[in-house]
């Protein structure tokens, strides 16, 4: 997803073939309350860490899982009171719970690209934030604006300047990630160098200052594979912690007879596949998969499948 600047296509409202996501991504589920309120309520949150469990989560966000399960141990067996460096991620049926950063991870352990689609709507929502809440502390250490130390603050919602006093807050980069169809029976997929061959996804970029999600979109399609776009329709959004973006999934009209061309380096390959090759590639499996088959697809937990098991769906 290059950063770079390009002539922005024309857009309308209404694409030819309406489709919406069959279901909520997989990564977007939570029935966490975060309970705001309670971030700089050292009393309050005191009094919840004798009932309190938290996730203890590694520097490659990976986490403890047992039989499919996320593993919540009990905070007032690690401490008397909140430890420095959790995060108070909010109350699940009035219990207080917090994600604990650690070096290491003993027992079985995954990432969420792992078990992602097999975790509970409660659990998968606890690691996206824990996840991309604490990788933005790794990288916050030193402030922005003066370089000078930072510190923890509000229950590890903030991050504040000792030079200076100036608070910083949990990043997030938007991206957009776009399916473009034709507006009958063909998509757009495309595969970037470092993925295996058979390997392809719909097209994604990050958002830049200034810019509009809808200019994005067809800047980063036209940067990347050459194709203006049309018709430019929101489907829904998904969280990225991979460090910490959020993707805001679109659809959108190509022409197939428009000459795929590179421009900025990072696709290599990409091509129009039928809606019957891209079912085909669906029930095959995912890029895990083993099968000797032409196309592989994003897994589950990416909102990119999502849209293209509702495109394949599409009346």
């Amino acid at each position: 997803m290059v950063r770079r600047r390009s002539s922005v296509a024309f857009v309308s409202d209404v694409g030819n073939r309406m489709f919406e996501l069959k279901q909520t991504p997989l990564l977007s589920r939570s029935d966490i309350g975060r309970a705001e309120e309670l971030r700089s309520d050292t009393d309050a949150l005191r009094g919840g860490w004798a009932s309190a469990r938290y996730v203890r989560v590694d520097p490659r966000g990976q986490v403890e899982i047992a039989d499919n399960k996320l593993v919540l141990r009990r905070a007032a067996e690690l401490s008397a009171e909140p430890v420095p460096g959790g995060v108070f991620m909010g109350l699940r049926d009035g219990v207080h719970l917090w994600a604990i950063p650690v070096s290491e991870l003993d027992g079985q352990v995954a990432d969420l690209r792992i078990v992602g689609a097999i975790l509970s709507d409660a659990d998968a929502g606890l690691v996206t934030g824990a996840v991309a809440v604490l990788a933005w502390h790794r990288a916050a250490g030193f402030s922005a604006r003066d370089g000078s130390p930072t510190t923890p603050t509000l229950s590890g919602w903030s991050r504040i300047s000792g030079a200076t006093g100036h608070e910083e807050f949990p990043r997030t980069d938007p991206a957009i990630i776009c399916l473009v169809h034709d507006g009958a029976d063909r998509v757009l997929l495309a595969r970037q160098g470092m993925w295996p061959e058979r390997r392809f996804s719909v097209l994604a970029g990050f958002v830049e200052a200034g810019e509009s999600l809808e200019t994005c979109v067809a800047r980063e399609i036209k940067e990347e594979v050459g194709v203006d776009v049309k018709d430019i329709r929101y489907l829904g959004s998904q969280p990225w912690p991979f460090p910490r973006s959020v993707m805001i999934g679109f659809a959108a009209i190509g022409d197939p007879d428009q000459p795929l061309t590179f421009a900025d380096g990072e696709i290599t390959e990409a091509h129009w596949f039928t809606r019957d090759e891209v079912r085909a590639a669906l029930a095959a499996g995912d890029w895990a998969a083993t099968a000797d088959v032409p196309l592989l697809l994003p897994g589950p937990i990416s909102i990119a499948r999502g849209m293209l098991e509702a495109w394949v769906d599409a009346p």
